[in-house]
């Protein structure tokens, strides 16, 4: 499956309004192309590279496995304030990091998820696991 043009230009808009309010962004991509998910050349051919530091995880798995990903990319994470991690597949692998900061944004693909999240498989979610958030 290839990555659609419509998610790479959704994540543009978004990273040009958080660069427009003075956030530094870090645009993270895939090491080498898995399902859906954006590549270095992905992210080159939207102009994402333009704007915010592009990184891999370092890593062509499903999801974000920590213990796979390039050093580069845990110091980054580790040092962010705030994490969108979009997806199904990065909610299954990060949801039981209970870091400050991490919002998952995905569809819900499956009955399993909507009852994690406590909704219905199709919606649309932005979750987080702070009650301040």
């Amino acid at each position: 499956m290839q990555i659609t043009l419509e998610k790479l230009f959704f994540d543009r808009i978004l990273i040009e309004e958080l660069v427009r309010r003075g956030v530094n962004v870090t645009y993270v991509v895939k090491g080498a192309p898995i399902l859906n998910d954006a590549t270095l050349q992905d992210a080159k051919m939207a102009g994402i590279d333009r704007l915010a530091k592009v990184t891999s995880t370092g890593t062509d798995c499903i999801g974000v496995l920590l213990n796979e990903c390039s050093r580069e990319f845990l110091r980054r994470f580790e040092n962010s304030e705030l994490v969108i991690s979009k997806g199904e597949a990065n909610y299954e692998s990060l949801s039981d990091i209970k870091k400050q900061g991490i919002f998952f944004l995905l569809k819900v693909k499956c009955p399993i998820i909507a009852e994690d999240v406590g909704t219905r498989t199709g919606s649309i979610v932005l979750k987080s696991f702070f009650e301040n958030e």
